[in-house]
């Protein structure tokens, strides 16, 4: 008979991993409560500034004077930083040098400008960027390993985007999934959930900052039938996030090409967006959006509106104005679904639902983080509909994403396995 070996545990093997939780545990505390205070000051300030534009309209006239502002002053003192969201993955990847500290106030600067002055952006960005500042501090406070900097810079994305939109188990999958499209770091997940938590608690309950609810009240049974018609939503979702990332790669390099001076570049693309809100004569497609938003859950919207927030959006960050990507990719979801419902036999609000997080899922390539905050902000009720939404939305919005400096682990299909280890800027 075999000599069966009935330890339970060794002190090789247990030791070192009660070592790894406990000093975890204590870093991605300090850096989720420093995190979600950081994520609860912006929502309060990003509040207040797009409800006194709101209510001066005025302002966005001087939206290319807000854009020179935010130019001038990332060049004089930003560029270490210009990179944002790019510059996190790249030291992930290949780590040189800890992220300047000011990347978090210039970003939170340069956000609340633009959406003061009428800019079209989101929040995410701001918040992801403030987090991972935050955290790659510790390594040099605790003089930490290359290895560990990637969990701090992993810690770091994690708080930001929990806190920010409340979900704390997207947040942490979001980080773990964002940094390699195709694969999941498993050696992060303990401290990305820990960090996670710890930044939603610190924003929604200690400082009392909470987010917008959203409801599907109708889901109908899962037959076959209504799992064919996920289908065509879902790729419709895919291709809008391609669109969405498409269009803000487009007009950045088009600013970068003909205005060689970077601070005049969103004095330029202010002066445009500035017009398109006069022509149209209407406020809904500038800013975060958050009640076209809620609207697309419940009414008829005009079917253009996902495609007139691509645009306007794109536009903005690509000229160079700061923020995030991922509220204008939910705005541009959950209208392009209100849109489908015209089509496809399912209930107006679930659809809205499945593109609010489906196009995210496409333009981010990180289909169960979006999984996640589609069961958090929705119910469980309707988990199957937004997963599979989801992953059909990541694979038809092909190697394309927001997110230039993102790194394929593992390809979408065979026929992309040559694009394997690519970064996703690297292809047209």
């Amino acid at each position: 008979m075999a000599n069966l070996n009935f330890k339970v545990f060794t002190a090789e093997e247990f030791l070192p991993s009660l070592r790894f939780t406990i000093k975890w545990l204590v870093i991605a505390t300090i850096i989720g409560m420093l995190a979600g205070s950081a994520s609860a000051g912006f929502l309060v300030s990003l509040s207040w500034v797009t409800e006194y534009r709101e209510e001066h309209l005025w302002i966005i006239a001087l939206l290319p004077l807000g854009g020179l502002l935010i130019g001038w002053t990332y060049h004089q003192i930003g560029q270490s930083v210009v990179k944002g969201n790019n510059q996190l993955l790249e030291e992930f990847y290949n780590p040189q040098q800890t992220i300047p500290l000011r990347m978090a106030p210039l970003v939170l600067f340069g956000t609340l400008a633009t959406h003061l002055f009428g800019g079209s952006a989101g929040r995410e960005g701001t918040a992801v960027q403030m987090g991972g500042a935050i955290a790659d501090q510790f390594t040099k406070w605790f003089k930490l390993e290359k290895e560990d900097r990637r969990i701090l810079i992993t810690i770091g994305v994690a708080a930001g985007f929990s806190s920010v939109f409340g979900t704390p188990l997207a947040g942490a999958v979001f980080a773990l999934e964002w940094l390699i499209v195709g694969r999941i770091r498993y050696e992060s997940i303990l401290p990305a959930f820990i960090g996670a938590y710890v930044a939603d608690y610190a924003c929604a309950e200690f400082w009392q900052v909470h987010h917008t609810a959203y409801s599907i009240p109708i889901v109908p049974s899962l037959n076959l039938i209504n799992l064919l018609w996920i289908i065509p939503a879902g790729i419709c979702f895919g291709l809008a996030g391609r669109l969405f990332a498409k269009a803000t790669h487009f007009w950045t390099d088009v600013f970068r090409k003909y205005i060689k001076y970077p601070p005049l570049r969103p004095v330029v693309g202010g002066a445009l967006v500035a017009l398109l809100v006069l022509a149209m004569g209407t406020t809904k497609y500038i800013g975060l959006g958050i009640p076209t938003i809620v609207d697309a859950f419940s009414e008829d919207l005009p079917w253009y509106d996902f495609l007139a927030k691509i645009g306007m959006t794109s536009l903005t960050l690509g000229a160079g104005f700061k923020g995030g990507e991922v509220t204008p990719l939910f705005y541009t979801g959950a209208t392009l679904g209100n849109a489908l419902a015209f089509l496809i036999p399912l209930p107006v609000a679930l659809l809205a639902g499945m593109g609010f997080v489906g196009v995210f899922s496409g333009a981010t390539n990180t289909p169960l983080a979006c999984t996640l905050m589609g069961i958090e902000l929705f119910g469980a009720e309707s988990g199957i509909f937004i997963g599979i939404a989801c992953v059909v939305a990541y694979i038809f919005s092909g190697h394309a994403g927001i997110y230039n400096s993102q790194v394929i682990g593992s390809p979408k299909s065979k026929q992309m396995l040559s694009d394997k280890g690519k970064k996703l800027g690297e292809r047209g």
